[in-house]
């Protein structure tokens, strides 16, 4: 798991969620079929996380892009074919539908979630392109019942872990060493 992924999977874990990282979902030759891609091997799901007290699902891309030009609204309207390629899970309805069916189906026979989750599909991004981006991609995710964990989510998160009780994490060390200093800009 690369350090980004780690990072959202402990905000998630203290938010109640169960999370694992690169997640394989079993898909079926016919379900390869259907997706158009018949010689694919399992597909990889950044981060699965599961509440049961909500029966929730959430199914996590994570994108650090923190030193590149970041996330931006190309990768989602047609815009740019070659972006929108590292996007596949939200720009492929069909491929979103076979993968996610499949997942619960294989959740729900391992007895680690329970039937009919509420599920939830969504971006972690430590970078967005612009502000333009950020709002064309916050109504664009919203539009299509997603969610956007964008760098505001990331420093919320990171402020209430440094204001919080210790525990032996990196996330908690970092965002008490961090986040504890007037001088962060997230915090004025």
């Amino acid at each position: 798991m690369d350090a980004f992924e780690l990072l959202v999977a402990s905000i998630l874990e203290r938010e109640g969620f169960w999370v694992r990282s690169s997640f394989k979902v079993e898909l079926t030759k016919e379900e390869k079929q259907e997706i158009n891609r018949p010689t694919s091997p399992r597909w990889e799901i950044d981060l699965v996380a599961y509440k049961a007290g909500t029966n929730e699902l959430r199914i996590i891309e994570c994108k650090s892009y923190l030193d590149s030009r970041g996330v931006a609204i190309n990768a989602f309207d047609g815009s740019n074919e070659g972006f929108a390629n590292r996007f596949k899970i939200f720009n492929d309805e069909k491929l979103r539908s076979v993968v996610v069916n499949r997942l619960v189906t294989q959740l729900v026979e391992r007895k680690a979630i329970l039937s009919n989750p509420k599920i939830i599909v969504c971006l972690a991004a430590g970078k967005i392109a612009s502000v333009s981006d950020k709002d064309k991609l916050k109504a664009h995710f919203e539009s299509n019942d997603w969610e956007l964990l964008d760098d505001e989510w990331l420093c919320k998160q990171l402020m209430s872990i440094a204001d919080g009780g210790y525990q032996n994490d990196v996330a908690d060390v970092v965002a008490k060493l961090l986040l504890r200093t007037k001088y962060m800009k997230c915090i004025t």
